[in-house]
């Protein structure tokens, strides 16, 4: 929805989803981007998001946010990046998704904080697995061009849950399915590697 108009509660449902999904993404852009959006008059944030457009928070998310965009960048502290986060940005969609309804809302900021921490989790485990896989490539290229990609998906998942919410959530249904397919065939993948690397290991190790 843009500024000036009502907010449904399928548009609600659909700010929450993308905030909770795109979390598991780029937390940081989503915290500057949402709040930058809503400091600017571009939309209406809910009363619960409203301190995330508030300029001490617009200046911590946005340094954070050019951190994460050049850790991501590389092989190796993107995986580490990843991995620390993995605490950070599950719980941090719960409760983005959960300040769409706020307070007075408790039953639906409750189902929202459970969807949006699944949504996050799910984004994130398939983002961290495909980035480890990527990152036993020794050609740096597509592990640019992936964090490139996950760069501009978050604006645009944010921008169509407000301008087009019916849009949004048939386009995060085809995400969610693509990540959990993701997720196993990369499990399986990283598994194989993992016991080859051991094998190599043990193979290296001199006998007593």
């Amino acid at each position: 929805m843009i500024a000036g108009l009502p907010l449904d509660t399928a548009s609600l449902l659909a700010i929450a989803a993308a905030l909770g999904w795109a979390s598991g993404l780029r937390l940081y852009a989503v915290v500057f981007l949402t709040g930058i959006a809503g400091w600017l008059g571009w939309v209406d944030l809910p009363s619960g998001l409203k301190l995330l457009q508030s300029p001490l928070m617009l200046g911590a998310s946005g340094l954070m946010l050019v951190v994460e965009f050049f850790a991501d960048k590389i092989p190796g502290i993107d995986t580490l990046w990843d991995l620390i986060h993995t605490v950070v940005r599950i719980p941090a969609g719960a409760a983005l998704a959960a300040a769409v309804f706020g307070a007075d809302q408790s039953s639906w900021a409750m189902a929202a904080a459970l969807m949006g921490g699944t949504l996050a989790a799910t984004s994130h485990v398939a983002k961290a697995a495909t980035r480890a896989a990527l990152n036993t490539s020794p050609e740096p290229f597509s592990n640019l061009a992936m964090s490139l990609l996950g760069d501009s998906v978050v604006p645009a998942s944010l921008w169509l849950s407000w301008a087009h919410p019916m849009v949004f959530f048939a386009v995060l249904a085809v995400a969610v399915v693509l990540m959990i397919v993701l997720i196993w065939v990369l499990a399986k993948f990283l598994r194989g590697l993992a016991r080859r690397v051991s094998g190599l290991f043990a193979t290296a190790r001199p006998s007593a």
